[in-house]
């Protein structure tokens, strides 16, 4: 299983691919241009939505920069590797075996390239299953689907057209990211921490899920007007993965108006809570069953000075 799984994670990042992608659920559609590099150890991608609101993303290595054209804002910040598609392993995914089950389903065709089908089932209530599609010659994903609780199909991502072993071309993404005149640069601060030192602790996390981030988080809203908008308070950042999906956990203190009323919302695969902690104002993510948050909401306690 992990094989398989590994080939997949590991061609997002050490092939040179081109194309469009489209991610539709919930009753939406968006599309993005991809452009991906690999020279030696370095990695540089591009990303460009092509629906709504005109958006850039210049990766490289761990430095991302996502910049707003119309509103001439950049925002430029370190991120570690956490997976979107087309790769697909997250950090900490050493005992994936435990809670998925992997068979091969046979073969089928994805924007002109032939490709292996491989169905991941979960094998308890706390996440969601998965199709997917790699590309019988590299191995990348060419379509990904979440599958639910009932068989029905969650969100789909997948390559519309896609060109693998193109030249790498890491002066266009170089050059891009140097190209701020005129913009305001956002720079969000993150500073490594823990739960415990920020004066929280979680009891029991839903099973298969464990720790492999946690950062406070400094940081401007990109639409904020003005030249030099007030800074926002620290918001703690912990996430969790079971080793293909993961759960944010969001803690900031709790503002009257902007936090208007607890709520709960599941839009295609992703679950969102929000909910008043005592001072505190708490923000569960995940793409995984509703369920699952709410363990995680219930395990979150405010430690006793």
């Amino acid at each position: 299983m992990r094989s398989w799984l590994l080939r997949i994670h590991d061609a997002a990042s050490r092939r040179n691919f081109q194309g469009t992608f489209v991610v539709s659920g919930a009753g939406g559609v968006a599309s993005a241009r991809i452009s991906h590099f690999c020279e030696g150890p370095n990695q540089y991608e591009r990303i460009e939505s092509l629906d709504g609101r005109q958006r850039k993303v210049y990766r490289y290595n761990d430095v991302v920069q996502t910049v707003w054209p119309g509103s001439h804002v950049a925002m430029i910040e370190q991120r570690g590797m956490l997976s979107s598609f087309p790769a697909l392993l997250q950090a900490g995914d050493d005992g994936i075996a435990s809670w998925y089950d992997v068979r091969v389903e046979g073969s089928d065709r994805v924007a002109g390239h032939e490709a292996d089908v491989l169905a991941i089932r979960a094998r308890d209530g706390h996440r969601y299953g998965y199709r997917l599609w790699a590309d019988r010659v590299s191995g990348l994903l060419l379509r990904a689907e979440v599958v639910g609780m009932r068989g029905d199909v969650l969100e789909t991502s997948a390559f519309s057209d896609v060109v693998i072993g193109i030249r790498p071309q890491p002066e266009s993404v170089l050059q891009a990211m140097k190209k701020l005149d005129g913009y305001r640069v956002v720079r969000p601060v993150l500073t490594p921490t823990r739960l415990e030192s920020e004066g929280w602790t979680m009891r029991q996390v839903a099973p298969g899920f464990r720790e492999v981030s946690c950062v406070s988080r400094q940081i401007e809203a990109p639409d904020d007007p003005g030249n030099q908008p007030a800074p926002s308070p620290a918001v703690i950042q912990a996430i969790y993965s079971d080793g293909l999906t993961y759960v944010s956990v969001f803690i900031e203190p709790f503002r009257a108006e902007r936090h208007a009323k607890p709520m709960f919302a599941a839009l295609g695969a992703t679950s969102t809570l929000s909910q008043r902690q005592g001072d505190w104002w708490v923000t569960i993510v995940g793409d995984t069953p509703p369920a699952t948050l709410k363990i995680f909401a219930a395990a979150l306690e405010r430690r006793k000075p």
